[in-house]
């Protein structure tokens, strides 16, 4: 019987199997966190990737050895405009066998629909179809929303907010918006469909999801790299030298017995583009609206291929995918009791040098107060 001579662990993860390209393009949230509390609330929030920079903080963590201490860490700025309430949907749970699960009930449209959100559903922005779109719907919005809304009150026992973005006010290049159904959480569900339904046709900024120091998790599509072979894609070892017939390879794909390669065995194929979720990211700050003097965290001359992000938030770390990307927020699933998720950050510095090349200043007015007068 044949043996080893030295150890061989397996490579690369089967956790994240299939290895393919992602059907859910702007992130699909899979669950919600459990309804809790007398106050009805959103649960997500949808943003866009603008880019990354550095930051400056002393740490607050008592008992720790970087305590009262400053560190610089890594950060990313997501573009975060207001939401626009486009309807509602109520979902009943429902046990039947197979097909046990959530089950809509009524859906309750907005009396007025937006350009952005009609392109979404049709594949011409110009056809005679989306022309005619929700016309109906509009025209006899007072006789047809009463009677979805009091089944959803009677029968339902989820709500979930239907929720576009504004992407005009987003620097993506695209005039589709982004359409996600969002859950309401807290309250009876009278309060949820009252609640939700004062929201149609009004925005919804990113405050009123979330606040600084919350601890979140983020949802959305890895950055793809295309078709890869087995040593880039499953981190295996080449092959010797002299080996047959290349040695970017598996040497042996299998036994005689079964006779088929199984599916535990690294093969090429496409790598990134997948649907990932990452749980447990910090807020470390976010953009307030109602101080105008508060200065920008975008860098001098814009975060490199997106521009300006005027409606930020700022969190810990990296953040999936490239710049534009569509990236949903949702509340932790998970009650944070640790030492880091419940500590205060306060930023001392936050990095505003240009991107392009070696920035070594703040803001134009450094840059000209350093320079002098440039003839």
């Amino acid at each position: 019987m044949s043996h080893r001579k030295f150890e061989r662990p397996r490579h690369g993860s089967l956790g994240f199997l299939p290895r393919k390209r992602t059907k859910h393009h702007f992130g699909k949230i899979k669950s919600f966190p459990k309804d809790a509390g007398d106050t009805p609330h959103l649960t997500a929030f949808m943003a866009y990737k603008a880019g990354m920079t550095h930051i400056v903080r002393e740490v607050d963590r008592p008992g720790s050895k970087i305590n009262k201490k400053e560190i610089v860490e890594a950060v990313s700025v997501l573009n975060a405009p207001p939401m626009f309430v486009v309807g509602y949907v109520g979902y009943k749970e429902e046990a039947s066998g197979r097909l046990n699960g959530l089950k809509a009930k009524a859906t309750v449209w907005a009396e007025h629909i937006s350009e952005d959100v009609k392109r979404r559903f049709y594949k011409s922005a110009y056809s005679k179809v989306k022309k005619r779109a929700f016309t109906n719907y509009e025209k006899n919005w007072k006789d047809k929303h009463p009677g979805a809304r009091e089944q959803i009150i009677k029968n339902c026992d989820v709500v979930r907010a239907i929720c576009a973005t504004q992407p005009k006010f987003a620097k993506t290049g695209t005039k589709k918006a982004h359409i996600k159904e969002i859950q309401v959480n807290g309250g009876s569900i009278e309060k949820k469909v009252e609640f939700t339904h004062n929201l149609l046709e009004q925005e919804v900024s990113v405050h009123k999801v979330f606040q600084q120091n919350d601890m979140v998790d983020i949802i959305g599509a890895t950055k793809g790299h295309g078709f890869n072979g087995v040593v880039t894609r499953w981190g295996c070892t080449r092959l010797v030298r002299k080996s047959h017939r290349g040695l970017r390879k598996v040497a042996c794909i299998g036994s005689w017995h079964p006779a088929r390669v199984q599916f535990q065995v690294p093969r090429s194929g496409q790598r990134g583009y997948h649907h990932r979720t990452e749980i447990n990211k910090k807020i470390y700050k976010m953009h307030d609206a109602s101080k105008p003097e508060e200065e920008s965290v975008t860098p001098m001359g814009g975060f490199l291929k997106y521009g300006e992000a005027k409606h930020w938030v700022m969190l810990k770390g990296t953040v999936r995918g490239p710049k534009k990307r569509i990236i949903t927020l949702r509340k932790s699933l998970l009650p944070q009791v640790s030492r880091k998720a419940l500590e205060e950050i306060s930023l001392k510095y936050i990095s505003t040098t240009s991107q392009m090349g070696h920035g070594r200043f703040q803001s134009s007015d450094e840059k000209k107060k350093f320079l002098g007068r440039v003839d």
